[in-house]
């Protein structure tokens, strides 16, 4: 895990949005290979030393979203270095396809496939609760399986920057949906 990725980070638990706590046990350069993150605010905590922080009941996805890296830049339109990109479920399939083409974004995996592994551009983190503050992201992609962290997905993005998601697109006053078709949806949150 970057160690730049803690200031976007939640605790996982149900309460108001809180900081967590970095205590970084072994680093390769800017990358947490192993350490603990801890919230002040509830006692919850995790301690990894692969790399990988898992913040609870995580799985590994399977399969490819229905579009490749190129769309998915085309559809975020992210231009320039700088920030955060956050990839949950089987999009996260496409972090090693996002890190070359956008490159000085890092990108966060979140439940991705086994073959993503964490890398100087790509932090990856195992959760069943949604681990990104409100506000912090450049854009989000929702594999088909992360669906259900819909409408958290919106609420990361930065006011006027895009999320992209498979199956249902996500509804409410705060969303403008930009584009819905074949099971691909690409809304900002306003």
């Amino acid at each position: 895990m970057h160690i730049e990725l803690t200031d976007h980070l939640r605790c996982p638990r149900e309460h108001a949005e809180a900081f967590l706590v970095l205590l970084p046990d072994r680093m390769d350069q800017r990358r947490v290979v192993a350490g603990h993150l801890g919230c002040p605010v509830c006692g919850w905590s995790t301690a990894w030393t692969d790399g990988t922080p898992d913040f609870g009941g995580g799985w590994r996805a399977q399969g490819e979203p229905p579009f490749d890296g190129g769309a998915a830049q085309a559809m975020l339109g992210v231009d320039g270095p700088g920030g955060w990109v956050a990839l949950a479920g089987n999009a996260a399939a496409l972090a090693g396809a996002l890190a070359t083409l956008l490159p000085g974004v890092s990108v966060v995996a979140l439940n991705p496939p086994l073959e993503v592994t964490a890398t100087a551009a790509t932090s990856v983190i195992l959760s069943d609760a949604w681990p990104l503050k409100v506000h912090s992201m450049r854009g989000v992609i929702l594999g088909a399986d992360a669906a259900a962290w819909r409408e958290a997905a919106m609420l990361t993005t930065l006011p006027g920057l895009r999320a992209i998601g498979c199956g249902e697109p996500p509804a409410g006053d705060n969303v403008q949906l930009l584009g819905n078709a074949d099971g691909v949806w690409v809304a900002t949150h306003r």
